[in-house]
């Protein structure tokens, strides 16, 4: 098969470029910005350039198209600033329309058409509270009304990702853990349906080898079909880092923290690790039910524990060539994971 993945120089699409040619299929990447990592040809072209974006894909001619290109940024203050959730979904629906040898598409949306916590009681529920999740509404809006294209079409919402080649939203968490500055919120397990990265790869591989009665025109959330306990899933880190034991912090100090942070936030320090905003996304359980997603692609070749020695692997590889600056020795004040 002829795969098509936009978005290949990010997290997951350079994983899935991999492994797709791995497994035997032709493979291009599509992406805005250049990558040493291709496994075959590579376009760079920005998707809300609908003629370049067309030439490339009737260049390809793929037999499947994958779309991960996005904004995924929560900072956007409009909801213009996420084009490429709106725009370059359409440019790419068009350019789909007009290249005959397409005959699969997985157009990837996200967890985040609703808000953290609120479990979708369908597919056209949506509860978005960010601009970025109204973008990726809009997504789902546009392949829906468009039939995707024409084409055999599937939405998939992956959940919060995690893993080698994290960006670094998650690798200052891993920092924090491995340096001994993060702590827990409270000692309840906070369940969450996180996917491991290579697992979520695997997701896409077999959603695009399915029969076309299984996947043409449903939604599917990516994620392990179990979810993560965040404090068992953080002391796993710690203890494969070889880290100091994380402390836990009640949860009411956490509160008032946060609204410190709230302030810190208003007056311009918008990097202050700790707000209101993030406490609530750490602190609500979300777990959604992955039996279609299981149903159509089968068992997970990776357990939480190989996912954590891997992404530990990785990142003291990444650590050791990593720039050291003068404020090295500084020590920033215990902070926790930033929710997704």
């Amino acid at each position: 098969m002829r795969v098509l993945v936009t978005g290949s120089a990010g997290f997951i699409g350079r994983r899935l470029v991999r492994a797709l040619a791995a497994g035997g299929h032709v493979v291009a990447g599509l992406d805005k910005h250049e990558t040493s990592e291709s496994a075959g040809a590579e376009y760079v072209c920005d998707i809300l350039d609908a003629d370049s974006l067309t030439r490339a894909v009737r260049d390809f001619a793929p037999d499947a198209v994958v779309h991960l290109a996005a904004r995924t940024d929560l900072d956007g203050v409009a909801l213009e600033g996420y084009a490429a959730n709106i725009d370059g979904v359409s440019n790419l629906v068009e350019a789909v329309r007009s290249t005959p040898s397409v005959r699969r598409c997985i157009w990837t949306s996200s967890q985040l058409v609703c808000r953290v916590g609120y479990v979708p009681r369908h597919p056209l529920d949506y509860q978005p509270d960010t601009l970025y999740g109204r973008s990726k509404v809009k997504t789902e809006e546009i392949v829906r009304a468009s039939d995707g294209g024409g084409r055999e079409w599937t939405l998939v919402r992956p959940t919060t990702i995690w893993g080698p080649g994290v960006g670094p939203h998650y690798q200052r968490l891993l920092r924090m853990i491995r340096a001994g500055h993060y702590f827990h919120v409270g000692r309840a397990p906070l369940m969450k349906s996180y996917g491991y990265v290579d697992n979520v790869v695997y997701q896409y591989g077999r959603l695009l080898e399915a029969p076309r009665s299984a996947v043409h025109g449903s939604m599917f959330f990516l994620a392990d079909y179990e979810p993560i306990d965040l404090i068992a899933w953080c002391n796993g880190l710690q203890a494969a880092f070889g880290a100091p034991r994380i402390r836990t912090l009640p949860r009411a100090v956490a509160a008032w923290l946060a609204r410190g942070g709230d302030l810190l936030n208003v007056v311009g320090f918008r990097t202050f690790p700790l707000n209101s905003f993030r406490l609530n996304n750490v602190l609500t359980e979300y777990r959604f039910d992955l039996s279609a997603t299981q149903a159509v692609c089968g068992p997970l070749p990776f357990t939480m524990q190989q996912g954590i020695e891997q992404t530990v692997s990785w990142f003291e590889g990444l650590e050791k060539n990593r720039p050291h600056h003068a404020d090295e020795g500084f020590r920033p004040r215990p902070t926790m994971p930033f929710g997704p």
